[in-house]
């Protein structure tokens, strides 16, 4: 006879979704610490990096966001897959709104882009936690 083992959590997303928030987190994190360089050393260039991560950021956020969509199908549907989605939906607006402020003039992004990308980053983080530990829906038999 077979032993089978039940497990209370696993996740309910396909592994490239969560490959996907972490390129989300690091690339949000980073933008973040270009901000904190640039509110150091007012180099110019810090906020030009900002700039990119949080244009690659985006672009990975908006494929993550249709994949959550996607993982909000009636069959898969449990209250951590739903806020995980409108978390990560409002990390992508809150993003955009922050590329929208580093495009700015770099004296003028400053200090509103780097309060903009704190909120990014702790969004991101806990839709992304919100992904890994969502309870599974169904045992394992």
């Amino acid at each position: 006879m077979v032993a089978t083992v039940e497990r209370r959590y696993a996740p309910p997303f396909h592994p490239l979704h969560v490959l996907l928030l972490g390129g989300v987190v690091t690339l949000f994190l980073g933008a973040l610490l270009s901000d904190i360089g640039y509110a150091r050393t007012y180099e110019i260039q810090w906020n030009n990096f900002a700039s990119w991560l949080i244009a690659g950021g985006l672009v990975l956020a908006g494929i993550a966001v249709v994949c959550a969509l996607i993982g909000l199908a009636p069959s898969r549907r449990t209250r951590n897959t739903v806020l995980h989605a409108v978390l990560l939906l409002a990390t992508w607006i809150v993003g955009f709104f922050n590329a929208l402020m580093h495009a700015r003039d770099a004296w003028a992004s400053m200090p509103g882009g780097l309060v903009l990308s704190v909120i990014v980053v702790v969004l991101a983080c806990v839709a992304t936690c919100f992904a890994v530990c969502a309870p599974r829906t169904g045992g394992v038999k």
